[in-house]
């Protein structure tokens, strides 16, 4: 993990065209902007695990659904 040090109003650049701003500071709350593309997707960590949880949970449904279709053509034995 690289970690950097960073005063308000200051950036990060990542690969030219990702900018990551401090925007304030506030006890132990940092407020940060993000100027990124729009055909990158930018997530807090815990909304990006819900969605990699319910992606996963969803592929393994549609496993078992094939599955069951295979049974009752009669395919799966």
């Amino acid at each position: 993990m690289l970690v950097l040090t960073r005063r308000k109003g200051e950036s990060i650049v990542i690969q030219n065209d990702i900018v990551i701003t401090v925007l304030s500071v506030e006890g132990d709350v940092v407020k940060v902007g993000i100027s990124a593309p729009r055909d990158i997707d930018i997530y807090r960590k815990e909304i990006f695990e819900a969605i990699q949880q319910n992606n996963q949970s969803a592929a393994m449904d549609l496993e078992k659904i094939k599955n069951v279709m295979s049974d009752l053509n009669g395919t799966n034995k």
